[in-house]
């Protein structure tokens, strides 16, 4: 089913946090009309997309077969840390072993790879990171994701990874982003009746807005559609650094709420953390590929386009 004459994305996950942005993007990119994007969704599938059930290899094997894309983008992955702890068997079926099977597909149809990571690879002890860094994960998360970076480079290293931070972005539930997620605590401190938000002070964090990853996305694709492939390990982070705490301070600014926040100084999650893994994103940089959007801007529109707060 691949065109000759398009340029053919498959986009694994389309229907997440990140992939709805970078489907957004590509639709919107000036040479769109040159591409032929094929959607891929586990749950959320509509009629744009094709269910695809990543821990069915043979179904992903059949799929990249009958598509034959010149590019794959993998943003779908289990994400959160805490589940993966639980099931960390389930982890690295999806974040590794799934990873795997794209990769040898993509080798034998000549596909290029880019597969979304996470500065959880890090233990967050030295600050900044740069992509050649030697990683040291704390977590079942991080260990699971540095290891489906390596097997897709060691599939082909023409491939590529591309590390995020913490994303935040246009939202179906409060619960998609640890970011929006926060919301709701934060509006309930401000009823009187109710006891006030412990909020994280200890990590930092570099919040990072899903449709300033699409861009980077978008260019990391046209120079490869351009035969200017960029391969290995690349990273893209926003650069204002804020605890949760700091983030439910701006959240609440934005929603005009009197919260009431307690800052946490020490560590509280049952799964470890880093502290700061900040990531340095000066390859691409280098490339002119990437845009930031100011957080406190970012997160004014998103607010404003979902009016519909949890009562105080």
């Amino acid at each position: 089913m691949k065109s000759s004459e398009r340029f053919t994305v498959a986009l694994i996950g389309a229907s997440g946090l990140l992939g709805r942005a970078i489907a957004g993007e590509l639709a919107s990119a000036r040479n769109a009309k040159d591409w032929r994007i094929v959607h891929t969704a586990r749950s959320r599938v509509d009629n744009r997309s094709v269910k695809l059930d990543l821990l069915d290899y043979d179904a992903v094997r059949a799929f990249l077969r009958d598509f034959a894309p010149d590019a794959i983008v993998v943003t779908a992955a289990e994400r959160r840390p805490d589940i993966c702890e639980k099931d960390p068997a389930r982890a690295r079926a999806l974040n590794v072993d799934a990873l795997r099977v794209i990769a040898a597909e993509a080798r034998s149809l000549g596909a290029w790879v880019l597969s979304i990571s996470t500065d959880y690879v890090f233990d967050g002890a030295a600050p900044p990171y740069f992509p050649d860094a030697t990683p040291a994960p704390l977590n079942a998360y991080g260990r699971s994701k540095l290891d489906g970076e390596r097997a897709l480079l060691a599939s082909d290293p023409a491939s590529c990874v591309l590390r995020l931070p913490l994303l935040y972005g246009p939202f179906t539930d409060w619960s998609e982003s640890a970011v929006t997620s926060l919301t709701p605590a934060i509006v309930e401190s401000a009823n009187p009746a109710n006891p006030p938000a412990s909020m994280d002070a200890w990590a930092t964090r570099y919040p990072t807005f899903t449709p300033d990853v699409a861009v980077v996305v978008r260019g990391m694709l046209e120079q490869h559609a351009k035969g200017a492939t960029i391969s290995g390990i690349t990273q893209w982070s926003g650069d204002e650094p804020m605890t949760k705490f700091d983030i439910a301070e701006r959240i609440a600014r934005v929603l005009k709420v009197d919260a009431k926040l307690v800052a946490q100084h020490t560590p509280t999650d049952a799964t470890p953390r880093p502290r700061d893994c900040h990531l340095d994103s000066g390859r691409l940089e280098a490339l002119g590929i990437g845009r930031r959007t100011p957080f406190d801007i970012a997160i004014t529109g998103l607010l404003a386009n979902y009016p519909n707060v949890p009562d105080q």
